[in-house]
């Protein structure tokens, strides 16, 4: 298929080391990981190879994120925004978008910063990775706490999609990753970390409040089709206050409020169980480069056992309708 849209693609300025640690990856790999972070022309040659027209960029978790100094926060992402508007999109301009970074540290700054990237960059939304350090490594601020409500009002307002990226869980959070910590990652942390985060955002009545909100989940929605069925079913019997201020059964906001990207999964059994799940409308084809290559997830998908119609959806015309673009 030609002409398709990704839209888990990362990159990193030399400014900035927006990965921070990595000390459970082997280090060549990911020496070849941050040298495609960090350019911009090898990027247009794979999509070239791999009928990929748009990629829709996004700092590298965990990013803005992950600073604990709330001004050095709000510094760093507008200087960020600058730099993927001037010294990526800009040299390929009629092949590259970009999400804003937004230093949620600070959620009116945060919110600032969105309405300036997408009215005055172009940007065609945010992508927030997970939780937000608030004064140390080990506080987090989650997107459906009270705080954050300016935040998702601008979002609200500007009709744009938030994708929600993981990162580790927090150190006081590993204990049982002890032994095993390749597992903290992409592995299986990334995961299980940001699928509870998009039950908070379920269960907090986000969606109630802003019913058109739309939230893009990676990685064929980190396993919650598969599992948001059992959720549903298991807190009909829990205490309503235990599980939050929600007005509709949780399953239901999935194919509403949410968007799966096929980021890092070449898997055609996963593929076609998040098809019956949610139906080819909401899911968008993406790749998770660098750190899963092109040449690895688009063949795969241009081959996969689905119709043709379908595949053109998920590979180009949601995400055209989703962002606006014209590819």
């Amino acid at each position: 298929m030609n002409d398709k849209i990704a839209l888990e693609e990362h990159w990193e300025s030399p400014d900035f080391p927006a990965t921070g640690h990595h000390d459970f990856t082997e280090p060549d790999w990911f020496a070849e990981v941050q040298r495609r972070l960090r350019e911009v022309d090898d990027r247009v040659a794979d999509m070239d190879r791999n009928g990929i027209a748009i990629d829709i960029l996004s700092l590298t978790q965990p990013g803005i994120e992950g600073i604990t100094d709330t001004k050095l926060a709000v510094d760093t992402a507008k200087k960020m925004n600058d730099f993927a508007a001037e010294q990526l999109v800009a040299k390929h301009p009629d092949r590259l978008r970009a999400f804003a970074a937004v230093p949620l540290q600070d959620p009116e700054k945060a919110a600032e910063e969105l309405e300036r990237a997408v009215r005055d960059l172009g940007f065609v939304g945010a992508l927030v990775n997970g939780y937000s350090n608030i004064g140390d490594d080990d506080t987090a601020q989650y997107l459906d706490e009270p705080q954050v409500e300016p935040f998702w009002a601008k979002v609200a307002e500007l009709n744009v999609p938030v994708y929600l990226h993981p990162r580790i869980p927090l150190p006081s959070q590993q204990r049982i990753y002890q032994g095993y910590e390749g597992l903290l990652g992409s592995a299986w942390g990334f995961g299980v970390e940001t699928a509870t985060h998009a039950l908070r955002l379920i269960l907090s009545g986000l969606f109630d409040r802003y019913p058109t909100a739309q939230v893009i989940l990676g990685h064929l929605g980190e396993a919650l089709p598969f599992t948001l069925h059992r959720v549903t079913h298991r807190l009909r019997h829990q205490r309503r206050e235990t599980h939050g201020p929600h007005e509709l059964p949780p399953l239901d906001y999935l194919p509403r409020n949410f968007y799966l990207t096929t980021s890092g999964v070449f898997r055609t059994q996963t593929l076609l169980d998040t098809l019956l799940e949610v139906g080819a409308d909401r899911i968008l084809f993406s790749v998770d480069y660098p750190y899963e290559t092109m040449d690895d997830i688009a063949p795969w998908f241009d081959a996969a056992p689905i119709s043709e119609p379908d595949r053109v959806k998920i590979g180009r015309t949601n995400s055209e309708k989703l962002f606006g673009l014209n590819s």
